[in-house]
């Protein structure tokens, strides 16, 4: 517990007399001078033979997370032979970008990917940069070699009726004619999907529920038929309609309480991963890109007690040593973030960590930058670790006047991730900025 109590004898909690405590913490770190510089090798080395790497962050908007992510993939990739990133973005969207990185022959879409509320969050010259690199490192291998990327988010509701109708009318107008026919259900509540969680509370509202079931359905039916001839575009149309299936029953019950919400949509986002780790066979790795709270370990955070899983939980359970699990965390900066939902992107000052808060160990240990392997920690160091700190989590939207309600629970750091990248001071992402992209081909993925 982050209070004054100290069983331990390391001097009580952050901040309250806790120099040994940060003191010890820096014994275990592993600095580093900036994100260019991160100890790759031992870090590697620990990952060892894991399967499936997460890596998480403490914000959506900041530019350090998405680098070191950046860089640490680029590792798993070139070194360890991982086959996918897979993010916390829609479906869709990332498809657009698996299309670029993998020189797929797609016509150009009429929409650019990512372009809904929060923009910032995947539009940005940090992940630009990650985007180009992969597709300049695919291009001089063959086609089944070429690493691929993908969306886990199931917020693409009618981004994937429109990519199923598509790819049917393509390979089986008929069918294409029914499956119009089963989404039409859902096209009143095009503009504000949230509205439908509200017309299904109404008892005698028949639901969509029954359709998109029967249309997923019947996709899988015809595997055989279908994935011979492509199994990629395939899998896209099959995620695309178990997506439409997945979101329906997640805004339906929007409104029988939020960690049902919560539930539903990382059980969508395991059970793609675990789909594409079925697609790429059984020597396929992943890495994941996604917030803190999706890929820390639920049962060691305020999370279980609310009724809650995520995907750590999840793949630790499924994956159990072949998963390795990476937090990040910061002490003060800037962020780019909103005020509300569907609010613009500003820039954001974010303030200094709270007593109490593991950031405010970490923060006291003086050291800039640093990696901290929680299986080096033994004996009285790990049971002081392991007290249950604050944790800061700041998503798209940051309310630092309300910042201890709004952004910090309390977790067990060592029982959350095998790994905490720490930066002391951090930089709001760089977003792209109107024109900022001109001449680029028609099937790049951020195109205006």
């Amino acid at each position: 517990m982050a209070t004054g109590y100290d069983p331990f004898g390391f001097g009580g909690s952050a901040g309250t007399g806790g120099a040994d405590l940060s003191k010890t913490t820096a014994g275990l770190a592993e600095p580093f001078s900036s994100v260019t510089a991160l100890p790759l090798d031992n870090l590697l080395a620990r990952i060892g033979d894991a399967r499936v790497v997460l890596l998480g962050e403490a914000s959506h908007g900041t530019a350090e997370f998405y680098l070191a992510r950046q860089r640490i993939t680029r590792a798993l990739i070139e070194k360890k032979g991982f086959s996918f990133v897979a993010i916390e973005g829609d479906w869709p969207d990332a498809a657009r970008v698996d299309h670029y990185v993998r020189h797929a022959e797609y016509p150009p879409s009429e929409w650019t990917a990512f372009s809904r509320f929060p923009t910032w969050m995947w539009r940005n010259e940090e992940v630009r940069g990650f985007v180009d690199w992969l597709h300049d490192y695919n291009s001089a291998r063959p086609a089944h070699e070429r690493v691929a990327f993908h969306g886990l988010d199931l917020y693409s509701l009618y981004s994937s009726i429109r990519a199923v109708l598509e790819y049917l009318e393509e390979v089986d107008p008929d069918l294409a004619i029914h499956a119009r026919q089963r989404y039409e259900c859902l096209a009143p509540f095009e503009g504000e999907p949230a509205t439908y969680a509200k017309a299904a509370l109404n008892p005698d509202y028949q639901t969509c529920e029954k359709p998109v079931l029967d249309m997923l359905n019947e996709l899988l039916g015809r595997h055989r038929r279908y994935a011979e001839h492509d199994s990629d575009r395939f899998l896209d149309a099959i995620q695309n309609a178990r997506l439409v299936a997945d979101a329906e029953e997640y805004y339906r019950t929007m409104y029988y309480g939020s960690h049902s919400a919560w539930n539903l949509r990382d059980t969508h986002m395991f059970e793609t991963l675990e789909s594409l780790l079925k697609h790429y066979g059984d020597g396929s790795k992943a890495v994941v890109w996604a917030h803190n709270s999706h890929v820390g370990d639920s049962d060691a955070t305020d999370m279980s007690r609310r009724g809650e899983f995520n995907i750590g939980r999840l793949c630790r359970a499924r994956f159990g040593k072949q998963l390795y699990t990476i937090g990040f965390g910061t002490d003060h900066g800037t962020v780019a973030a909103a005020s509300n939902w569907d609010a613009p992107m500003e820039i954001k000052r974010v303030r200094p960590s709270l007593e109490g808060s593991f950031e405010r160990v970490c923060h006291e240990t003086g050291i800039p930058g640093f990696l901290l392997p929680f299986q080096k920690a033994q004996g009285r160091v790990l049971e002081a670790l392991s007290e249950r700190f604050l944790e800061r989590a700041i998503g798209v939207i940051y309310r630092p006047e309300t910042e201890r309600q709004s952004h910090y629970f309390r977790a067990c750091l060592p029982e959350q991730f095998d790994e905490y990248i720490w930066l002391d001071e951090t930089r709001a992402i760089t977003p792209f900025a109107t024109g900022v992209l001109p001449g680029v081909p028609d099937t790049y993925p951020f195109g205006l």
